[in-house]
């Protein structure tokens, strides 16, 4: 009897999340159809055993940070690159789930948001400096000018984290000339495709590589040249729409 509550309470949990998700505009198809999912699953099993959104959180950024030590302190091979992935993913579902724990609760607050956003940008920095960590004791890089590829990638990670971040924060809600008479503008599917290489799931996926030194290397800085590119269109795009808005 009490088996079958418990999965009642958990099952009801799941069906209250699917009907409480945040807006898919402006996420990657991983987000929309993997970490979201997965981060729903968590949640209600986090809801079921009673932990906190808070909790979770901090969870979530062990799960990460102990994928980043492993990272940064063991040799790579096919082995430390699963372990890695498994530790990054977890860490990143976890990341979804907490908020959405808190709307389940409804128990979301500025000093539990406050620490969500400092655990990711704990964790964009030190996996970065993991792999610089990585790249120096363990690689043969051609040159050693290739020690800035990680510096590189974590300064436009972390630009584009916080900028978009501080973007989000800084527009004004539902204060748009007119935006309560447009219609709702259906989600690109192109856009979501696009969107892809700068989703943190699919960066997190490049670990699996780990095994081969060469491709890692490829694939990490080819990810970092898309990130560079990317921050140089999400600044001038957050620049204009924030310009645009006039003084009230």
């Amino acid at each position: 009897m009490m088996a079958g509550t418990a999965e009642s309470g958990y099952a009801a949990a799941l069906r209250e999340l699917r009907g409480a998700q945040k807006t898919a505009k402006g996420v990657s198809l991983y987000s929309r159809y993997v970490n979201r999912p997965a981060g729903r699953v968590l949640a209600a099993a986090a809801y079921r055993i009673g932990l906190t959104p808070n909790q979770v959180t901090l969870i979530s950024g062990a799960l990460s940070f102990a994928g980043v030590a492993a990272l940064a302190l063991a040799r790579p091979s096919w082995w430390l690159a699963a372990a890695v992935w498994a530790a990054l993913f977890a860490g990143f579902a976890l990341d979804s789930a907490d908020g959405q724990l808190a709307r389940l609760r409804k128990e979301s607050s500025p000093a539990g948001e406050w620490l969500d956003h400092v655990v990711d940008a704990a964790k964009i920095t030190a996996l970065h400096a993991a792999v610089l960590v990585s790249f120096h004791r363990f690689f043969e890089l051609p040159g050693p000018g290739w020690l800035l590829v990680p510096l590189g990638f974590q300064f436009a990670a972390l630009l584009i984290f916080t900028g978009g971040l501080l973007a989000d924060k800084l527009k004004p809600r539902g204060t748009a000339a007119g935006a309560s008479a447009q219609p709702a503008q259906p989600l690109s599917r192109l856009r979501a495709v696009a969107l892809l290489p700068v989703d943190y799931g699919v960066f997190c996926a490049v670990f699996l590589l780990l095994g081969s030194e060469t491709v890692f290397l490829a694939a990490y800085t080819a990810l970092f040249a898309v990130h560079a590119l990317f921050l140089v269109a999400f600044m001038a795009k957050w620049f204009r729409e924030l310009n645009a808005i006039r003084p009230a």
